[in-house]
């Protein structure tokens, strides 16, 4: 019986980490660091825990009232990190939406605020 309770508790364990592996989470933003200044062309990147299908994806800006504006991006240096191409802003709130396919076939969906100033 301790044999099988081990079993389903192994099975149950990898079953979980095969699911937490399987969508492209973002692990790190460049807007942590460096903030976007208003009335000049930037770029963002962000770097995710896989390999992501950007042909697939989606990533907008937006504004005030729920404006969303598609972006451009392209793949970066590393595997899973997109560049991410930002317009001359001027001061205020933004956010970045994006739907994100992991290679595997999976979408993240989220959202990024941040300020310009």
């Amino acid at each position: 019986m301790k044999k099988h309770v081990q079993l389903i508790l192994l099975l149950l364990t990898l079953g979980q980490a095969e699911w937490v592996a399987a969508h492209a989470v973002v692990t790190d933003y460049s807007l942590k660091a460096t903030p976007i200044h208003a009335n000049q062309r930037d770029k963002v990147e962000l770097t995710f825990n896989s390999k992501i299908e950007l042909s697939l994806s989606q990533i907008f800006l937006v504004r005030k009232g729920d404006k969303h504006e598609l972006l451009q991006a392209e793949n970066g240096t590393k595997q899973g990190q997109i560049i991410i191409h930002i317009p001359p802003l001027e001061a205020g709130d933004y956010a970045i939406r994006f739907k994100i396919f992991a290679a595997d076939g999976h979408l993240t969906e989220d959202v990024i605020h941040f300020s310009v100033s």
